[in-house]
């Protein structure tokens, strides 16, 4: 029944990296893409780390140890790279439509 369950939820993560990689594909910009990117892969990750915990039950510490590093990771690196990404090409969007967030944040 756990083999079971770890084909489940690895079938899942493989969807979610499937619908990711469409999310790259169809987004129109860089911005967007990130996000799709992120945020699937994220969870398609844990999901697939979840599965192998199930078959490999012995392995459970270091994949925990893989999936918090993974939750940490991911959101702050994309973060950052949104970021700079905003600062470099996409400044003039934001400001001619008159709502930019990050105006403050200027360095």
């Amino acid at each position: 029944m756990l083999v079971f369950l770890g084909y489940i939820l690895a079938l899942l993560g493989v969807l979610l990296f499937f619908i990711s990689g469409i999310g790259l594909l169809r987004m129109p910009d860089t911005l967007t893409r990130m996000q799709a990117a992120t945020k699937a892969s994220t969870l398609g990750s844990l999901l697939v780390i979840l599965g192998i915990a199930c078959f490999e039950p012995q392995w459970s510490f270091k994949l925990i140890v893989l999936a918090v590093f993974i939750l940490i990771t991911n959101p702050i690196s994309s973060s950052l790279l949104a970021m700079t990404t905003y600062k470099r090409f996409y400044k003039h969007v934001f400001n001619s439509s008159g709502v930019d967030a990050l105006k403050g944040d200027e360095k």
